[in-house]
């Protein structure tokens, strides 16, 4: 579905990654785990054409999409939900849904089936997404994704900085997708959720997959943590 081989991506003169490479497969959540800096975003803005690439390809689907510029990149059916949300605030939650749907000419039963699993946005498709609070706004981000009827979802910490009963429907709503046949990427540093909703752990050092690993694994030996995050 996804892969990415032997990425390179420069900030400056200095290099963000070093050959990544990892591949998501249709019905599955990937996670990536690593220290602070350690590249996981950098993974992500680079699928999604936001990060500089150097050496090494990005396949959607068997097609090279490394050359094509950001904003066709959604067209193929890649749905991004960045750290911090980045919502039009001073548009309504109905407008900020149809701008996912104006990307790839989605037709109105994806607006339907987005909503089915934010009931919550539902009852506020006229307020300001701005007057949201935080964790409906990351529903909205996630909503707003789904939109496009993507084929692969990419999320940035989905579950910062919220309430237990939010992160609770975000990870039932990635397993929800996950069961509908999305191919998930997602960067998460609460361990307890990658747990819940991972198949497989990409862990991440120096710009690098430094092992992939079932999430089984992660499970039967916590001390994994200790040796590729850090932490345990």
């Amino acid at each position: 579905m996804l892969e990415v081989s032997n990425l390179d991506v420069y900030h400056g003169s200095s290099k963000t990654l070093q050959g990544m490479s990892l591949t998501v497969e249709k019905g599955e959540v990937l996670c990536l785990l690593g220290r602070n800096g350690a590249g996981k975003t950098t993974t992500l803005r680079a699928i999604m054409g936001f990060a500089k690439t150097g050496a090494g390809s990005i396949r959607l689907d068997g097609t090279e999409i490394s050359a094509l510029p950001a904003h066709e990149r959604p067209r193929l059916g890649i749905g991004y939900v960045p750290q911090g949300r980045r919502l039009f605030s001073e548009l309504t939650v109905r407008e900020n849904l149809e701008i996912g749907m104006t990307t790839r000419r989605s037709p109105p039963r994806v607006l339907d089936e987005t909503l089915a699993l934010f009931p919550r946005l539902q009852e506020r498709l006229g307020q300001v997404s701005g007057t949201l609070s935080g964790g409906e706004q990351q529903m909205l981000a996630t909503a707003r994704a789904l939109c496009l009827d993507p084929k692969v979802i990419l999320l940035d910490e989905p579950t910062e900085g919220l309430m237990p009963s939010m992160i609770a429907t975000i990870r039932d709503v990635v397993l929800t997708l996950r069961n509908q046949g999305k191919a998930i990427l997602l960067v998460e540093q609460r361990v307890e959720a990658v747990l819940s909703i991972a198949d497989r752990v990409c862990f991440v050092e120096n710009g690098k997959a430094q092992a992939v690993m079932p999430v089984e694994a992660l499970r039967a030996d916590p001390s994994l943590l200790s040796r590729y995050v850090g932490v345990g």
